[in-house]
């Protein structure tokens, strides 16, 4: 059996490599190695795929968030209710620009925000809500757009973990992922299900006023050269990520039903298991499983955890510390009882092998496998 990967790279790859390497050479003969042809070409291209009307890349999906911050005019003390259950950068960019961060707890099934948490944790400082489209389906965009007109409040969405998904309003109109807010962001890291072959990141809008102030604050705050009408950051998305990315975009949609297929067969494999529950797909997305995650009850996940790298199995726990909880993030304001979700997922869940490139004999070692343990 091939040894099974978190994610497998190497052979997603070497499926497309005749076309990535031409993509880079040519970047290489045409020598325009940041913002060249191949930057603005993926720009229209990801524009079109996700229906929206700009596109600004960046080098990463953390700047994405910072920018959007910094093109909204947040003020230092303004609050950003953002997920307690997420990776560090969504909070990061909140306490870099001296923005209050407020975190509050997600549903138990789908890992997302808490629209009812949302909605007690706004005052009148509250100035914006960051949802994070967590693990690769999207929190309860038509809830969170209610909430932010009603209080206006912008939207920026953290769609690192979920392109491609799809978003289905309760009239039938669907939206891609990142698209909804006044502004989306999302990373482009190797592991993601569209990653390029180092750092990348782009941010998303319809507003024209605000696309150009995004475009502005990624390059130094120029709108003209050596015009400095904002203050910026230096954030581009190179031309050899670019061309990679414009070899990869037309493949997103058949990598996230290749997902699918791999979260179908665990789901099959797990169904109606007493110690594990298989991730729940919300009404109103569809998930493109940048992780597939499990949540382990009456039974010890660290142990199970252990005992699949034993058997080489590698696997990881999204995320073991609250961020509430974290040196950095603590707060001396947050009550525990308002975090029982999260304070039960870090302890309770387990991300398994996830990727396009998987064979059925590698499935089943790992369903099989996670079962052995239930049975020691």
């Amino acid at each position: 059996m091939k040894k099974i990967q978190m994610v497998d790279l190497k052979s997603q790859y070497d499926k497309i490599k005749s076309q990535i390497d031409e993509a880079v050479l040519n970047v290489f003969d045409a020598t325009a190695y940041i913002n060249g042809p191949e930057v603005k070409e993926f720009q229209k291209e990801l524009e079109n795929y996700l229906e929206v009307k700009y596109v600004i890349p960046c080098a990463n999906g953390t700047d994405a968030l910072q920018i959007a911050m910094m093109a909204l005019d947040l003020k230092p003390g303004d609050e950003v209710i953002t997920s307690d259950f997420t990776f560090a950068a969504t909070v990061e960019v909140i306490a870099l620009l001296k923005l209050t961060p407020v975190l509050v707890d997600v549903y138990p099934d789908t890992f997302n925000i808490d629209i009812e948490a949302v909605k007690k944790a706004i005052t009148t400082k509250t100035k914006a809500i960051v949802p994070v489209h967590l693990f690769g389906q999207c929190a309860d965009m038509e809830s969170i757009l209610q909430i932010a007109k009603d209080h206006n409040l912008y939207v920026i969405e953290d769609n690192a973990q979920a392109i491609g998904a799809d978003y289905i309003f309760s009239d039938g109109t669907k939206k891609k992922a990142g698209t909804m807010g006044i502004v989306g962001t999302t990373s482009f890291f190797p592991s993601k299900n569209l990653g390029c072959y180092g750092d990348g990141g782009a941010i998303f809008t319809d507003d024209d006023e605000l696309a150009h102030k995004l475009k502005s604050i990624s390059n130094h705050g120029m709108s003209k050269r050596y015009y400095y009408d904002a203050i910026g950051v230096n954030s581009r998305l190179d031309s050899i990520q670019a061309a990679i990315l414009r070899v990869k975009l037309p493949f997103l949609d058949f990598y996230c039903d290749t997902r699918r297929k791999a979260a179908n067969f665990y789901n099959e494999a797990f169904a109606n298991h007493p110690n594990i529950l298989t991730p729940t797909v919300s009404s109103f997305s569809t998930h493109v499983f940048h992780q597939y995650t499990l949540r382990i009850i009456n039974s010890d996940r660290n142990e199970l955890h252990q005992y699949l790298l034993e058997n080489q199995i590698p696997n990881a726990i999204y995320y073991p510390v609250p961020l509430h909880s974290q040196k950095a993030y603590g707060n001396s304001h947050y009550l525990e009882e308002d975090f029982k979700v999260t304070n039960d997922l870090v302890n309770t869940v387990i991300s398994l092998p996830m990727h396009t490139e998987f064979d059925l004999e590698q499935l089943k070692y790992i369903t099989q496998t996670v079962l052995n343990f239930f049975k020691k």
